[in-house]
Parts: C-alpha cells; structure tokens; sequence
C-alpha cells in the first residue's frame, strides 16, 4: 500500500475581503509549521496574489476554485489555467457540485478542465459526489462512475497519475449533515477500486479526500478510514482555528510519507 501523505484543503468559495483574506491566510501559515500533513488554501481569483504574498514562502499551498479548459480566446469572463501559475498556484478545485448545479458544468467539461489544469503543471482536485435522491435511489456508484469514466475516456489511466479526487456527497455540502464514517469510507474504497482496475499503482496511490461538513469533531473519525487521505473543507475553512484543528486532527491520524504532493 502506497503511503499517500494528507491533503486539507481550503475552499474559501465566495468569501473574504484583501485584508481578511490576508488575516486568514497568515494566521492558517503561522499555524501550519510542521503538522506533516499537505495544507492548501483556494481564495476567490482575485485574492491569489494577496494570498500568495503570505503564504508564498511558508508551508501553505496555494490553488484555484476553478478555471477554463481554454489557453485564450473570447470567452469573457474566464481564467485560464496559464494564468492561474503565473499566480503560484499549484492546485485547481475543477467539477466542485456547486459548479455542476449552478453552473450546469458537465463532467465531460470537468475531464476537460482537469487535463487543461495539467498541462499547466498543476494539480486538479477532482470533485465528485451523488445528491441524496440519487443516494436514496441506489445510484451513489452508477453517478460516480460516470463522472470518473469522463474523464477516463478523455485522458486514460494517466490523466489520475498527478490528480486528487474529492468526493462530496452533495446533501451534505453546507447542510450540516456529514456522511458517516463508515459511509464515506464504503464510497472512497469503490472509488480506489476502480481506478485500480484500470492500474493497481495508480488507485493505490491516489489521493481522496471526503468533503462535506468536514468540522473539528468529526474529522479525526473520518480520516482515520483507510481510504480517505484528508478533506476538502468549506466553511470550516473560513476560521483558522477550525480549520487548524481539521489539519492537526489529520496529522494525528496520518503516519505517511510525502507522496503525490507538487514540488514548491
């Protein structure tokens, strides 16, 4: 089994001012020294360079909510994934349910998004996840086959080599409620599996993070399961003290070595 070093990251979505995202972003770095687990930050775009000026020379990664699948063009609006490493960014949250619902992304615009965010060099955090219809429909792995498969028929077993996947049962986000442990572990192992039957090394050394009312009483029980690598975190994230705690809650239940992460 691959030692898979923890991932918490931070998706601070529609939120903060320069000099809040500033306050945050330094107190999460002062706090970050050396817990052993990978700590990323995603502000709003046009709060990466604020961000990037605290967190650019200590532990903390930075990355993106989201970008386009396009270099350039007309396309008002959007951020490509060139212009996000000009940023220092080395992540992008790409597929979050918030983006497929609202914003009717497709999975097979998600696929296109993750290979983008790769050719740029950086890391795509893959999300994916079931509504709770679909859940109390028995269609949790028929939807989250689908959405893997997107971006397998695009880009092979490859394009999941330098990837993270973050599952997020979407009646969960923001609600309060949290799948429990053994819940999140039951779709994380599938998940594995079966990118693993594509290519054993490649499922065992990825990484998966849980994402869904992650809070500081809850995740150390969440990521003790044996396939759930660390947490992509929304409103706990917004509270460095919250979101310290999830990281050291991480740190206590992790015993890996740093594999899978960017160099900085």
């Amino acid at each position: 089994m691959a030692n898979r070093q923890s991932l918490i990251a931070g998706n601070w979505k529609l939120n903060g001012t320069r000099s809040s995202v500033v306050k945050l972003a330094s107190e999460i770095s002062v706090g970050a020294g050396s817990l052993g687990v990978e700590i990323l930050v995603c502000p709003v775009s046009v709060h990466l360079a604020d961000a990037l000026t605290v967190v650019g020379n200590s532990p903390v990664h930075l990355g993106a909510q989201n970008c386009s699948d396009a270099v350039t063009g007309a396309l008002t609006g959007e951020v490509s994934a060139d212009m996000l490493v000009e940023f220092g960014c080395e992540y992008v949250i790409a597929g979050h349910s918030e983006r497929r619902a609202l914003f009717h992304e497709s999975s097979e615009q998600v696929a296109a998004k993750c290979l983008a965010v790769q050719k740029a060099g950086m890391t795509p955090i893959l999300c994916v996840g079931e509504t709770l219809e679909q859940r109390e429909t028995g269609q949790v792995e028929t939807v989250i086959a689908s959405q893997l498969d997107a971006l397998l028929d695009v880009g092979g077993i490859d394009a999941f080599r330098q990837l993270v996947i973050a599952y997020e049962p979407v009646w969960a986000i923001g609600t309060g409620k949290t799948a429990s442990p053994e819940q999140a572990q039951a779709v994380h192992e599938m998940i594995r599996e079966r990118i693993a039957t594509q290519d054993a090394e490649v499922g065992d050394a990825l990484r998966i993070l849980y994402g869904g009312s992650v809070k500081p009483d809850n995740a150390a029980l969440l990521f003790s399961q044996p396939d759930i690598d660390g947490g992509l975190i929304g409103g706990a994230a917004l509270d460095a003290e919250s979101f310290l705690a999830i990281c050291e809650a991480a740190a206590t239940t992790s015993d890996s070595a740093p594999i899978g992460s960017p160099a900085r």
